[in-house]
């Protein structure tokens, strides 16, 4: 069923941008003005850009024989999680360095003259202050796999039963006609971000609090 896979898909390409995501975040924290202004750009451009331009971008560096041609993902499985990945990191990434904005940084330099390691201040202080706002990201990122559609149709097709995800069945259901499974399906996706959307909401004014 469409919906088991792309919530499969879904979690793996959220699990797949986790330490990335975090890793940018963390350096844009940390970073000054100038620096921080790049990384920000960097870390939300897919989401400015049109899913098919990821798309196209992501079968260009996969199908050419380079450092990511050699992986010959192309129309499988693996290819949607790759562009679920790409085009849900923005979201996780602007909601992680939300996170650490609002955690008390002086707790870090505190820790950090007592001598803890920049990477024991940030796991054993930082983290656990911004945990509600890491959460909500990878909410976030996971609503925006599951709805992807743009850039997974050009890398991954729409192959019933092996890269048709939940966006792609319905636009398949609509196209041949099939109004009452496409209705279905959107009924699935509406309760599934409903309660993805609700639960960030209660985070975010639990961290307001």
């Amino acid at each position: 069923m469409p919906l088991l896979f792309t919530i499969r898909i879904a979690l793996a390409s959220t699990a797949a941008i986790a330490l990335p995501a975090l890793f940018l975040a963390a350096l844009s924290w940390r970073a000054g003005a100038r620096v921080r202004a790049v990384l920000d750009s960097l870390g939300t451009l897919p989401l400015v850009l049109p899913p098919t331009a990821v798309g196209f971008v992501l079968l260009e560096l996969l199908s050419r024989r380079g450092p990511l041609g050699f992986l010959d993902v192309l129309f499988t499985p693996t290819a949607v999680v790759i562009a679920c990945a790409v085009m849900s990191f923005p979201l996780m990434f602007t909601a992680f360095r939300v996170a650490l904005d609002t955690s008390d940084r002086r707790l870090f330099d505190v820790a950090r003259t007592l001598g803890a390691s920049r990477a024991g201040a940030f796991a054993r202080v930082t983290l656990p202050l911004a945990w509600r706002g890491l959460l909500s990201g990878l909410i976030l990122a996971f609503c925006r796999a599951v709805g992807e559609f743009g850039a997974t149709i050009l890398i991954a097709g729409n192959i019933p039963g092996r890269t048709q995800t939940i966006a792609l069945a319905i636009y398949d259901h609509v196209q041949s006609g099939r109004d009452a499974e496409a209705l279905t399906l959107v009924v699935y996706v509406a309760v599934l971000a409903f309660v993805a959307i609700l639960a960030t909401e209660l985070l975010t004014r639990r961290m307001r609090t």
